[in-house]
């Protein structure tokens, strides 16, 4: 359970951090831009805490970072190709997914044995909270006045979905 807890953890964040990187390579010198790079730069803190825990608990990532590198990246920049908005919508459909999975997985440790998993349910807790902050900036930032604004979203987190699935496994 624990080696497929943190391998979708890690590939999650690593996602997180291409879809930012493809946002910023599109709005990166507009208004919107110094927004973008806050979050992301608290990704990359997630990211690189992840890291390190694969690398303590002996954990390989998920075979399908490749695939992640690629599709996160093509995620935020078309979706930043939309506007603010589309950035904002995408941000909102991931953190809302990645703040969800984070909350089955502190209810799973949590009936577990949360005094064995105490680090790592302070890690899970607070990297979701800085998930919702972001998910919360999204819907600030008119996410939702988006055309199509529920299909977009939806879709999108039929892919996170999707996505946590297949790393939790391969």
């Amino acid at each position: 359970m624990m080696h497929r807890m943190l391998r979708v953890d890690h590939a999650g964040e690593y996602g997180a951090n291409r879809i930012y990187a493809g946002q910023m390579a599109v709005l990166g010198r507009s208004r919107t831009g110094p927004l973008i790079q806050q979050m992301w730069d608290q990704e990359r803190k997630h990211l690189a805490k992840f890291n390190e825990i694969l690398a303590e608990n002996r954990v390989r990532p998920t075979a399908l970072l490749p695939l992640w590198n690629l599709a996160g990246f093509v995620l935020g920049a078309s979706t930043a190709l939309l506007g603010k908005e589309g950035a904002m919508a995408c941000t909102v459909a991931v953190e809302e997914s990645i703040s969800e999975h984070y909350n089955s997985q502190i209810r799973a440790l949590m009936e577990s044995d949360p005094e064995r998993y105490t680090e790592l349910l302070q890690v899970i807790k607070e990297f979701r909270d800085d998930e919702m902050d972001h998910h919360d900036i999204g819907l600030e930032h008119d996410a939702e006045s988006l055309p199509g604004y529920w299909l977009l979203k939806n879709a999108i987190q039929l892919g996170c979905k999707a996505a946590i699935y297949a790393s939790q496994r391969i």
